[in-house]
């Protein structure tokens, strides 16, 4: 069952449309994740991430994000959240991005060996500096988390994101597909440490471009 479960949870990224022609970048992507438990019902997330592109030479995006969250029951949560986004790729100007966005999040699996499958279904509005318009966003993301160990865990999950309409910095349709594969490895009682493998496509009106990234975060829960 645990193999078929991996399978089912990787199956995207084996079945995610290949780009007849694609160009390839190398990145180098951190993340630092706090959890802060306001009371059983009530939480905040923060959350940094530092992107390395271009071959990890430059920081070619930074990422600062906050959530509001809320415990439903055991297995669903839900939360607001704003998110400032820096991103300066090579040759195309630089975009300073206020991001709105909606989230519920649900357990879809708890086995006794301690295997999960989580979904978190993302909206997001962003609004750029200096450009007109928002521009809407879907994000679907399925993680499966399955003991490999007796400390360590597979972690895999993938996540297409989908723009729900066309504006001057989205084409329309799906636009990202990220896949990941790593190791949980515990820190601290409530601390881990995830290093691992992402591949990210992105969809373009011309040729498609795939990065292959090295991706290791932190999460840490207070």
């Amino acid at each position: 069952m645990l193999r078929r479960l991996a399978l089912l949870a990787l199956a995207p990224a084996l079945m995610a449309p290949a780009a007849a022609r694609a160009a390839e970048d190398t990145n180098a992507w951190a993340g630092q994740f706090f959890t802060i438990n306001l009371d059983k019902k009530v939480y905040v997330r923060l959350e940094a991430q530092e992107r390395f592109t271009n071959d990890a030479q430059r920081l070619g995006q930074l990422l600062l994000r906050s959530l509001a969250g809320y415990r439903i029951s055991k297995n669903v949560n839900v939360g607001l959240g704003y998110a400032y986004v820096r991103t300066d790729p090579v040759g195309p100007a630089l975009l300073d991005e206020h991001r709105y966005y909606q989230e519920l999040n649900v357990r879809l699996l708890t086995t006794e060996s301690g295997l999960t499958l989580d979904s978190r279904s993302r909206l997001e509005q962003r609004t750029f500096e200096d450009r007109d318009g928002t521009s809407w966003r879907m994000r679907q993301f399925v993680q499966l988390r399955a003991p490999i160990s007796a400390n360590n865990k597979l972690v895999a999950y993938t996540e297409p994101f989908v723009d729900l309409n066309r504006t001057s910095v989205q084409r329309g349709g799906l636009s990202l597909w990220r896949n990941f594969v790593g190791v949980s490895i515990p820190l601290a009682r409530n601390a881990e440490i995830v290093p691992g493998y992402l591949n990210q496509h992105v969809f373009r009106d011309g040729d498609d471009r795939t990065d292959h990234t090295a991706n290791i975060n932190i999460y840490v829960t207070l």
